[in-house]
């Protein structure tokens, strides 16, 4: 499946990744801690703690584009670039989950929040 996202920019916007979501058009994987998560995420994304994700390659899809997020865009974009190393087609949500939250976009659980780090 060919991307639609722009090869040249790890970066993704939260429009493009809430797009990605509607459309099934990418796997979306929160990196942040098991807290973090249990705090507020998106909905339909798939949770890998970023100091598990070596270990849970192999659960994502290569032949998918796949979009990192965590609280700020830091943690995701270090797991973008070394998922790109590794052949993925792979992006960060810029400003993470602050940025979504922010733009008042949907969350779960109910009452979801950021966690502080």
């Amino acid at each position: 499946m060919p991307s639609v996202f722009d090869s040249n920019e790890i970066e993704v916007t939260t429009e493009q990744t809430a797009e990605a979501l509607a459309s099934d058009g990418a796997q979306v994987v929160d990196v942040r801690e098991q807290y973090e998560w249990d705090e507020g995420r998106l909905d339909g994304v798939t949770h890998m703690e970023m100091e598990r994700l070596a270990s849970n390659a192999e659960k994502l899809d290569r032949e998918r584009p796949v979009i990192f997020y965590c609280r700020l865009g830091s943690r995701s974009a270090f797991a973008a670039q070394a998922f790109r190393r590794a052949g993925y087609d792979a992006y960060s949500m810029a400003g993470g989950i602050e940025q979504w939250a922010n733009e008042l976009r949907p969350m779960v659980p109910e009452g979801a929040t950021v966690a502080d780090h």
